[in-house]
């Protein structure tokens, strides 16, 4: 296999953990695309708008501040709960997000790259939610197999460790 890295995950020494033990799983603001007013991609005062789609990192346009509406900070985790279910994305710049979308916090520091981890194990959940299931009610009670510690605890530090192992890893900033 000239030059190619074995990526081992061990996963024998992983365990089961519920999404809200390791995310503050809040519903988004709940805003209608309709009622804001697009802009251009190079609008520097324009603001992300995530919705449920699997597409463009959940983003389905660019739009105008809206009065009165404060967008949800940079470095979220989004994950739909209905439409394009467990559709799950990083958000690198602040946005304004739309209905049946969760914004999952973490609960303890975790670093980029162990939130990409964890939103790739999370989408490898999706085949639950197919046939038209929501995850509305059940989301926070999904169950993602991760590393863990010698004491139990999530392994954010292998999950880091092992995104940087991965080819181009090195260039994720």
């Amino acid at each position: 296999m000239g030059g190619c890295t074995s990526h081992t995950l061990g996963v024998e020494n992983w365990k089961p953990f519920r999404l809200n033990e390791l995310f503050d799983i809040k519903y988004g603001i709940n805003m209608e695309l309709n009622s804001c007013v697009e802009t251009d991609l190079d609008d520097p005062e324009g603001i992300n708008f995530v919705a449920r789609t699997e597409s463009n990192n959940g983003i389905s346009e660019r739009v105008k501040k809206v009065e009165g509406k404060t967008p949800q900070p940079a470095g979220l985790i989004t994950c739909a709960g209905g439409g394009s279910v467990l559709s799950t994305f990083l958000q690198e710049e602040p946005f304004y997000s739309g209905r049946d979308l969760y914004l999952l916090i973490p609960l303890q520091p975790m670093s980029k790259l162990a939130k990409l981890f964890c939103i790739t194990v999370i989408k490898g959940n999706k085949y639950r939610y197919s046939y038209g299931r929501q995850a509305n009610i059940t989301l926070p009670y999904l169950e993602l197999m991760l590393p863990a510690t010698e004491s139990g605890c999530p392994n954010f530090n292998f999950m880091e460790d092992y995104m940087k192992s991965l080819p181009y890893g090195d260039r994720i900033s």
